[in-house]
């Protein structure tokens, strides 16, 4: 909507924009800045090993019904 004018307003913007675009170079892998890229690779975690979909449901499960466990026992534990 406002790129057109701005873009014809001038000609200097226009150079600042396309030398600003995308670069296409894979990145350095030699560099300890660049890491591998592609699904899974930013995990902290392996997914691929056998139990892990029994490991994360359970750590689901344990994160969600905590707060009411701890909710009931305050609630059942005798009063001093």
């Amino acid at each position: 909507m406002f790129a057109e004018p701005i873009a014809r307003a001038s000609p200097r913007i226009t150079s600042l924009i396309s030398s600003r675009a995308f670069h296409a170079t894979r990145a350095r892998l030699s560099s300890p800045y660049h890491y591998p890229e592609g699904p899974r690779s930013n995990l902290p975690f392996n997914t691929k090993t056998r139990f892990f979909a029994f490991r994360y449901w359970a750590y689901m499960a344990t994160g969600f019904f905590a707060p009411f466990g701890i909710c009931v026992w305050q609630i059942k534990k005798p009063k001093a």
